[in-house]
């Protein structure tokens, strides 16, 4: 999962998000870094504080989505502006090694290789993970991308 927040807090809402999650079924193993990132897609909004936690559930793919779309409105967060500000957004970036092509949850994340702010601490915490899709190491993935976005390691 990628938790990401641009809007309050947003040291104190991924914490609380990460919390959030373990209070509703889902045991965090391990977690990276945070990094101050740069906006992708839309530009005109505050960085944001982003961080990749890996887990573990008995949640079905589908209720996972469920869940993570509540502690989002529970954290305040709105629809406005697609890619624009958030005080808390939670990606599915991976789930096992499932690839799901079709339905309201597609993974591994559709733009995941693309997206530099997912995939350094993705590999921070797991730099053997492979992409279900082709095997790929998502390491080799990252370093074949352009610099693009900022993405620092917050302090």
């Amino acid at each position: 999962l990628c938790l990401g927040s641009n809007l309050g807090d947003r040291k104190d809402l991924i914490e609380w998000g990460v919390k959030e999650l373990e209070r509703n079924g889902i045991t965090v193993t391990a977690r990276s870094s945070l990094y101050e990132t740069e906006p992708v897609d839309y530009e005109e909004q505050p960085w944001f504080l982003n961080c990749v936690i890996q887990g573990a559930t008995r949640l079905p793919v589908g209720r996972l989505l469920a869940t993570l779309k509540g502690i989002e409105a529970g954290a305040g967060r709105t629809e406005n502006v697609r890619f624009g500000p958030r005080r808390l957004d939670i990606d599915i970036l991976l789930y096992g090694d499932e690839v799901i092509t079709e339905g309201p949850v597609i993974v591994p994340h559709p733009r995941l290789n693309e997206r530099r702010f997912a995939l350094i601490p993705l590999t921070e915490i797991a730099p053997d993970l492979t992409d279900p899709r082709d095997g790929r190491l998502f390491s080799e993935i990252l370093s074949g991308l352009d610099e693009g976005k900022k993405v620092l390691k917050s302090t």
